[in-house]
């Protein structure tokens, strides 16, 4: 059994404001070294880790400029595999993955976690869909590889998002993480019971204010998610500001009952757009308004739009402020932006790995460092392998 006082090291690329970080250190490991290339990404991550990444594109780094670490965790850019864009083999973004997993074959950390979108499957090289690429050249490498669907909402956070996960080490299997015993073991939290609600995600954050200014939070008993994204003696937060809307948004959500989207809104009232998208069809999410006792949809950087997601408030006639779109990540409330723009800002967000599902996986990992070592068949041979 490993020593339950050492303190794993993690080298963190592409690391964004640091959503997957965050989990990890959480869950007691220990980030020893970051990179992201956008410069605010980095502010905001020293901000608030207080280790300041190296501001750099990977492709431009070599090998002996990342340190040995006992884990190295990432999501590269995933636009190239998303589902709402289109795919293109040529796409440079596309090439960061296999950057990353060099890096992985190179640098030989005990454990790694690759983290990207579903659509990532529909990716395929000759036939063969990407991830299993990705899985059988770390298995050809000496790794235990598990490929998880995960679905946020499992893992205490109030968003229906879903990602794909590589999970690999040296030593054991890697393990989808159990609800119910990251929720119990880690928050003492019934997940059954557990409010996931839209309503319990940002109910106590009180009415929004105008830009720059802070907010208090409302005068209501916090839920049990609300208590572990609010901090300690904190009475007010930042990014909790009224978005700007135009008469015709406002017109529309107003027609938008709590839980629909754009097929309520009559077509006297309707704008071209709308009866484009009620005559071809659109996303369920399309103007979509949240309800107040389900979760929220997935996320995206999109969220001061009213037709890109579901992103209109449950109750109050606004589209969600960057503080609430925060709450759905699972992103604490003591958590600055450092952001040049709103689009940037909120690409920051929707982009990060809700913190949360993040622990989960790093619950994962710390499994396998725990486990009893593993044999690996290789072409026949059991070969012991061990940390």
């Amino acid at each position: 059994m490993t020593d339950p006082h050492h303190q794993f090291t993690v080298v963190s690329l592409f690391s964004g404001i640091g959503g997957l970080d965050l989990g990890f250190e959480w869950e007691g490991f220990r980030v020893i070294w970051a990179n992201d290339f956008v410069t605010n990404a980095v502010k905001t991550y020293e901000n608030n880790f207080g280790l300041t990444p190296i501001c750099e594109d990977v492709n431009n780094l070599s090998f002996s400029d990342i340190p040995t670490s006992d884990v190295i965790i990432g999501g590269p850019p995933c636009q190239s595999f998303s589902l709402v864009g289109q795919r293109k083999k040529d796409d440079p973004r596309g090439e960061l993955v296999f950057r990353f997993v060099d890096i992985l074959l190179e640098k030989q950390p005990s454990a790694f976690v690759m983290e990207n979108v579903p659509g990532m499957s529909a990716s395929k090289i000759n036939g063969v869909r990407l991830p299993d690429i990705i899985v059988a050249t770390m298995r050809d490498a000496g790794y235990f590889v598990t490929k998880m669907n995960l679905l946020a909402s499992t893992y205490l956070v109030p968003q229906l998002r879903k990602r794909l996960v590589l999970v690999g080490s040296k030593k054991a299997r890697p393990v989808t993480p159990d609800p119910l015993m990251f929720a119990r073991s880690r928050y003492d939290i019934d997940p059954l019971s557990h409010d996931l609600s839209a309503k319990a995600a940002v109910g106590d954050l009180g009415a929004c204010s105008e830009k720059g200014e802070r907010s208090r939070y409302a005068n209501v008993i916090p839920s049990c998610f609300a208590r572990l994204m609010r901090s300690a003696g904190l009475a007010d937060v930042s990014l909790h500001n009224c978005p700007r809307m135009s008469e015709t948004d406002t017109r529309l959500v107003r027609a938008i009952p709590p839980g629909g989207n754009y097929l309520d809104i009559p077509d006297e009232i309707a704008t071209g757009r709308v009866l484009k998208f009620k005559k071809t069809g659109g996303r369920t999410t399309t103007y979509g308004r949240l309800h107040p006792d389900k979760p929220a949809y997935t996320i995206n950087t999109y969220f001061r739009r009213p037709n890109v997601g579901c992103n209109f408030h449950y109750s109050a006639d606004r589209l969600i402020t960057p503080r609430e779109a925060m709450r759905f990540q699972s992103i604490p409330d003591h958590f600055e932006v450092v952001f040049g723009s709103q689009d940037e800002r909120n690409a920051f967000i929707g982009n990060a790995v809700p913190p949360l599902l993040a622990r989960a996986i790093a619950m994962s990992v710390k499994d396998t460092f725990n486990a009893a070592p593993e044999r690996k068949e290789i072409e026949g041979t059991a070969v012991q392998l061990t940390l």
